[in-house]
């Protein structure tokens, strides 16, 4: 088996994102439904958090998704939600702990409501997991704590029993993590059975549509032709 193109990486955690977002919350917060309205629509706030974080010059090489997404709490108000996904297969410049705060002050600071924030580490890295950023200098100091989930961590049984769909992203994830130099015979064998997984869970088209290609495309074939076989294969299902 072999990577997809960064870029490609990138367009499909964006879109299942927004496709899942509401089954998302639901994965990460057991309270979401108690706090959050999520029968009302999500405002993406991707343009408004690039003119806060302009690209950084000399980021080659690593690799992050960032979503700044508001949604609507019951009891009235405005809440956001910062998502930042790494997909790096590696910690980069590790400085993700000190991006997370400046994320959160920056945007504190312009839209004045509360904020959570996660980041979700895709990477291999076992000893690699931020969980706060400290600051310390002649007696004054400061911790900032952010929600981070190692995907590394979690296990494939627990995912395969959760029927929300956003545990077959996870999953996806997961066994790209764990399964090395599979053959793409092997590699398509773990296809249909995440697709299984997906079929399985109650969702609504698009976002079938959206988990499909993510599940499909985050991992490729060495021989391009294998994909083709594949998604004909699943066609007919």
């Amino acid at each position: 088996m072999s990577y997809s193109s960064s870029r490609v990486d990138d367009l499909l955690w964006k879109s299942i994102l927004e496709q899942t977002f509401a089954h998302f919350l639901r994965f990460f917060f057991s309270d979401a439904d108690d706090v959050l309205d999520l029968s009302r629509p999500f405002d993406y706030l991707d343009k408004e958090f690039e003119t806060l974080f302009p690209p950084e010059p000399n980021g080659k090489g690593v690799r992050f998704v960032d979503k700044l997404v508001k949604v609507h709490l019951k009891e009235g108000g405005e809440q956001f939600v910062l998502c930042h996904i790494e997909i790096q297969s590696s910690k980069g410049r590790g400085d993700l702990a000190e991006r997370m705060f400046r994320y959160f002050y920056k945007v504190s600071d312009k839209y004045q409501v509360p904020v959570t924030a996660i980041a979700i580490l895709a990477d291999g890295n076992s000893s690699y997991r931020p969980s706060f950023y400290l600051y310390k200098f002649m007696g004054t100091s400061l911790r900032y704590d952010f929600n981070s989930y190692k995907i590394l961590d979690q296990d494939e049984f627990i995912l395969r029993a959760n029927d929300n769909p956003f545990s077959v992203v996870v999953l996806t994830t997961l066994l790209s993590i764990v399964i090395k130099k599979v053959s793409d015979e092997a590699l398509k064998d773990i296809k249909h059975d995440l697709y299984e997984e997906m079929m399985r869970r109650n969702m609504d088209k698009s976002t079938r549509q959206s988990l499909y290609d993510f599940l499909a495309y985050y991992v490729s074939f060495q021989n391009p032709q294998n994909f083709y076989m594949f998604h004909r294969n699943i066609c007919f299902l």
